[in-house]
């Protein structure tokens, strides 16, 4: 069966960095545009970044182009998400998705607070 597993989430202070992980299972991964979205306290689930199965093309929300970075590891299944110069407007559950498939992981919590 399909699972994603967030991880790498934590406590970090303005201007910090975090690395997500996202382990993929029971599906084809390396076939799956994969993206990144989030959820900040009280709002709804916005897209954050995409990457494509295999040419690896990205894209981004205004709100973060210069300061995320999404990759991923076909050998490995799984994606991520580099996230420099957080800012407290950044605090959210992120998940993962397989474009496509109807899954959602548990998520991991951001938080950016001094």
């Amino acid at each position: 069966q399909v699972q994603l597993v967030e991880s790498g989430g934590g406590l970090v202070q303005p201007g910090g960095s975090l690395r997500l992980s996202c382990a993929a299972s029971g599906f084809t991964f390396s076939r799956y545009t994969m993206d990144w979205y989030r959820q900040a306290p009280g709002k709804g689930r916005e897209w954050v970044a995409k990457i494509t199965s295999i040419i690896g093309a990205t894209n981004y929300v205004d709100s973060v182009k210069g300061r995320f970075t999404i990759s991923r590891d076909n050998a490995k299944n799984t994606v991520y998400l580099q996230m420099n110069s957080l800012k407290p407007e950044d605090t959210a559950v992120y998940y993962c998705n397989a474009r496509g498939v109807d899954y959602w992981g548990q998520g991991t919590q951001v938080t950016v607070s001094s």
